[in-house]
């Protein structure tokens, strides 16, 4: 993400709770900051890239003292929708701007600057914010602070739930009789066509569980999709069957790909396997 912002011209500095991980950002032009108060003080808009809520929260209170009035802070963490509101209510009370703006596209979008952007704040605050995001992937203004992070476990809903369904389609044709490349070719266009089927169809096929998206923080995504419907007063149930079968997993391949559904469904179908190549688990 930060090589997309210096390829479209943007001057960045970045920092890291881990200060060596800066050293490539660097050779690639970005401004290595030793201290947090350094990489904040003269920035008219900070980027948050973090691994949960919690650790975002440390890392504003921390960098508050040192941000100038009326800079815009883009948090892109996946956290969840309270935190978001709650990180939107900290910095507005300081004169600080704030938009919740969770990513999906994996690595590859990230590398190709073809994330989809989810972003939640003021109309005004995400129109400085656009061509910024823009650099990085196709951004959309989706409803106030905190609405950022409910389209993500939208997002996360659909994807959590369509991997295992492309698992159970894989291990039917399978266990049926038929072959399961031929069948995830035959249905490929149709309705049934999707990017899960395209591209983590074809890792199950050839049982690369390699981490992109891994198993822990699909499980992270899925309680944060039950806590906001348990906060909205919706119930769903396809939803909930989807968390206990990553659950059923998260104990031996926690870093393993989110396509690991595939595994979780093999254990519970003893004797019963997608394809023959070994499984690479990184």
């Amino acid at each position: 993400m930060v090589r997309r912002l210096l390829l479209a011209g943007y001057t960045v500095s970045v920092w890291n709770r881990s200060h060596a991980k800066t050293a490539p950002l660097a050779a690639a032009g970005a401004v290595a900051m030793v201290d947090l108060d350094q990489a904040v003080a003269s920035a008219e808009i900070v980027i948050s890239m973090l691994e949960a809520g919690p650790v975002v929260g440390q890392v504003i209170a921390a960098a508050l003292p040192a941000l100038a009035p009326n800079t815009l802070w883009i948090d892109m963490s996946s956290t969840r929708q309270l935190e978001a509101r709650q990180f939107h209510e900290t910095l507005q009370q300081r004169g600080i701007r704030f938009i919740d703006a969770p990513v999906s596209g994996g690595v590859g979008g990230a590398q190709a600057g073809s994330l989809a952007i989810m972003a939640g704040g003021s109309a005004a605050d995400f129109a400085q914010a656009e061509a910024v995001l823009t650099a990085m992937g196709r951004a959309t203004l989706v409803g106030p602070a905190g609405s950022g992070q409910v389209s993500k476990l939208c997002n996360q809903l659909i994807v959590g739930a369509t991997l295992n369904i492309v698992a159970e389609a894989l291990l039917l044709a399978q266990a049926a009789g038929a072959d399961p490349t031929a069948v995830r070719t035959a249905i490929r266009g149709g309705f049934a066509e999707s990017k899960v089927l395209e591209v983590h169809g074809q890792r199950m096929l050839e049982r690369n569980f390699v981490a992109g998206g891994q198993v822990k923080t699909q499980i992270k995504d899925m309680h944060n999709i039950l806590d906001a419907a348990q906060a909205a007063g919706v119930t769903l149930p396809v939803t909930e069957l989807v968390t206990q079968r990553y659950l059923s997993i998260e104990q031996i391949y926690p870093q393993a790909d989110h396509s690991a559904a595939l595994l979780a469904l093999e254990l519970s179908n003893p004797g019963q396997r997608v394809g023959t190549a070994a499984d690479r688990l990184g």
